[in-house]
C-alpha cells in the first residue's frame, strides 16, 4: 500500500536562527513526516531583500536540532556545487541526522542572483544535461569504492567517497517539468519526482504525471516505483486543506509538502492536529484504504 507523507516547507529566510530552530522543533513534535529548505542566495518572493541562510549549512544544524522528522532540500541547485562536493555534503547530513536525509536536486537557475555572482547563463538543455550527469555521479559516489566518470560537463577519475550514507539506498529526488528531457532524467535516475504549484489543485501537473509514466515505461521502469512529491500553498481553512489533499491524492501524488504563507510558526501546531484527517482523506481518495 502506498503511504502518504506530509511535509512542511521551512523557507530559511526572514528568521533569526533561534526562531528557525523553534520552527523545526515544532514541525518535528507535531508529527509531520518531513521538513524542507530551499537553496537560494537571496530571499524569494516579490521583495528579495532581507535575511536568508544558506541551505546546507542550516540543514545540518536543523538535523541536529530534531529527532524524527526527515530533512531535505526542495531543491538544491545543481549549479552551486560540484556533484562530488554535493555527494559529500549530503552524506555528512545523512550521518548527522541518523539517516533522515532526502536529497532534492534541481537543474538550478536564478536570474535574480546568478549573473551577479558571475555564473554563466546556461540553456535549459545544458542545465538538464548537467542535472543528469550529477544524478549519476552522486549515486556512484554513494555506492562505489571509487568513481570514474567521463561526461560532457563533469569528469572524475578514481574518486573515493567514504563514509557512505547511512541509508542504503539514499533517496534522490529530482525536480524538472521538462516534458522531453527533464522528465526522462527523473524517470531514469530518481527515487522520486519533486514539483511545485502555486495553486491548491494539480491542474496541468496531472498531464505531466501521465508523461512521466510514459518516460518510466520507455526506460523499462515500473511507474509505481517512482514517488511523486508536490509542494503547494497551505490553504487557510481545514476544509480547504483536506480538499487539496484529496485533489493531489487523486492525481497520483504520494508526498505532499505544505508551503505556508509567511513564516508559518503560528500554524505548525494547528495544522499538525489535522494530520490524521489528512492521512485518512488521502487513503480514501487514492483508493488505498
Amino acid at each position: 500500500m502506498t503511504e502518504l507523507t506530509i511535509g512542511w516547507k521551512a523557507s530559511p529566510q526572514h528568521f533569526t536562527i533561534g526562531e528557525y530552530r523553534e520552527l523545526w522543533r515544532l514541525v518535528d513534535a507535531a508529527g509531520f513526516d518531513s521538513c524542507w529548505v530551499f537553496d537560494h542566495l537571496r530571499p524569494m518572493g516579490r521583495d528579495r531583500d532581507g535575511d536568508i541562510f544558506e541551505a546546507w549549512t542550516v540543514l545540518a544544524a536543523m538535523a541536529e536540532a530534531t529527532s524524527r522528522v526527515r530533512v531535505g532540500t526542495l531543491v538544491s541547485s545543481n549549479l552551486y556545487r560540484h556533484p562530488a562536493l554535493l555527494a559529500k555534503m549530503a552524506t555528512t547530513v545523512d550521518h548527522i541526522s541518523g539517516g533522515r536525509l532526502d536529497l532534492g536536486l534541481g537543474a538550478g537557475g536564478d536570474p535574480g542572483v546568478d549573473p551577479a555572482i558571475g555564473l554563466a547563463e546556461l540553456s535549459g538543455r545544458e542545465r538538464v544535461e548537467r542535472l543528469d550527469e550529477s544524478a549519476q555521479i552522486v549515486r556512484h559516489l554513494w555506492t562505489r569504492p571509487l568513481t570514474t566518470f567521463a561526461g560532457k560537463h563533469y569528469r572524475l577519475t578514481d574518486v573515493p567517497a567514504d563514509p557512505k550514507p547511512v541509508q542504503h539506498p539514499m533517496p534522490l529526488w529530482l525536480a524538472s517539468n521538462g516534458e522531453r528531457r527533464g522528465l526522462r532524467v527523473v524517470a531514469e535516475r530518481a527515487t522520486g519526482w519533486l514539483t511545485a504549484t502555486f495553486d491548491t489543485t494539480p491542474g496541468d501537473l496531472t498531464r505531466l504525471i501521465g508523461l512521466l509514466d510514459q518516460h518510466c515505461e520507455k526506460a523499462g521502469r515500473d511507474p509505481g516505483t517512482l514517488r511523486r512529491g508536490v509542494q503547494f500553498p497551505l490553504p487557510e481553512s481545514d476544509d480547504e486543506i483536506l480538499e487539496a489533499v484529496e485533489a493531489f491524492a487523486r492525481a497520483g501524488f504520494t508526498d505532499l509538502v505544505l508551503m505556508p504563507r509567511g513564516g508559518g510558526l503560528a500554524r505548525v501546531a494547528a495544522t499538525g492536529t489535522l494530520l490524521p484527517r489528512m492521512r485518512e482523506c488521502f487513503k480514501t481518495a487514492s483508493g488505498t484504504s
